[in-house]
């Protein structure tokens, strides 16, 4: 038999830096509440290629949120390097040295090296594809331990909602159990008060309420009155939501469907209350199971 798997927030953050000869770099990872999954990356420029690749890890990792990925690199600026333009140095000598037997003062080198074109600066060779896809290697599975210990922080985050929601389910089975012991539910009560509202029939209209429509409405009574099924419902709704969170896993949305479930139970209950004690109890449903609705927001 499998273990059951651990809960998951939606909430998280996760940082990695890392080094590796001249190149450093920083992933970070944000999370909170989503629909859906929905990433925003922010990779530095010339960066592109390893959007994709990103996307594709982090969506075999993390099923639902809105994220916020950022890489940033940490690169020393290289050296100028310069070309000297030996040709352009000569020509500009030349034209010094006839100057100066004109009688104008003598050029320095500095001034001569100092003309457009006498140096040129080299540019960078460009990245060769290997370098690239080293890079690129490295920079992925350094991104694979980010989204690992962004996982981590989820999950610790997700122990302490499903500590929360079963505390939740747990209020909601002692409501419940209050709601079934209410003195308007016994027997007795349910008759008496049917037959009071009988008599209030018959007293309106005594001659002009045929027996089979007494016991139409007799019945539509009984129903309105009867709330053994709404209680049962619940019950059968807090066991699956428990079922549920034992299970572990992405349960965010059957919880969810789980929860609206319950909350039309909880106000059909307040509907056909007869007593303000059953009414009491449950209002006081619905304000857990809002509690309850409103911590599934941030479970996965």
């Amino acid at each position: 038999m499998e273990p059951p798997m651990t809960l998951s927030s939606m909430t998280g953050f996760a940082r990695v830096q890392d080094r590796q000869g001249t190149l450093g770099w920083t992933w970070e990872v944000r999370g909170v509440n989503g629909k859906s999954l929905d990433l925003r990356l922010r990779l530095p420029p010339g960066s592109d290629t390893l959007d994709q690749p990103v996307r594709r890890l982090v969506s075999e990792r993390v099923a639902r949120g809105s994220l916020s990925l950022t890489l940033s690199l940490d690169t020393p600026a290289p050296e100028p390097q310069w070309r000297l333009n030996e040709g352009l140095l000569h020509q500009a000598i030349a034209l010094a040295a006839k100057a100066r037997g004109a009688g104008v003062k003598p050029a320095r080198l500095d001034g001569l090296l100092a003309l457009r074109g006498v140096l040129e600066p080299v540019a960078e060779p460009p990245e060769d594809e290997a370098t690239r896809r080293t890079r690129e290697t490295t920079l992925l599975a350094s991104l694979a331990q980010a989204l690992e210990a962004f996982q981590q922080s989820r999950a610790e985050e997700g122990t302490r909602l499903g500590t929360l929601l079963h505390g939740h389910l747990d209020r909601l089975a002692v409501l419940t159990t209050e709601a079934a012991a209410t003195e308007s539910l016994r027997p007795e009560a349910q008759r008496e008060r049917l037959r009071r509202q009988v008599a209030d029939l018959l007293a309106l209209a005594p001659d002009r309420l045929p027996e089979d429509r007494l016991a139409q409405e007799v019945a539509l009574l009984a129903v309105k009155a009867d709330v053994r099924e709404e209680l049962d419902r619940l019950q059968a709704h807090i066991a699956g939501a428990r079922d549920l969170l034992d299970q572990g896993g992405p349960i965010g949305r059957r919880l969810d469907f789980l929860s609206q479930e319950l909350n039309r139970e909880a106000n059909t209950l307040c509907s056909k209350a007869q007593d303000i004690a059953l009414t009491r109890v449950g209002l006081e449903m619905k304000a857990v199971i809002d509690q309850f609705r409103e911590q599934l927001l941030n479970l996965e």
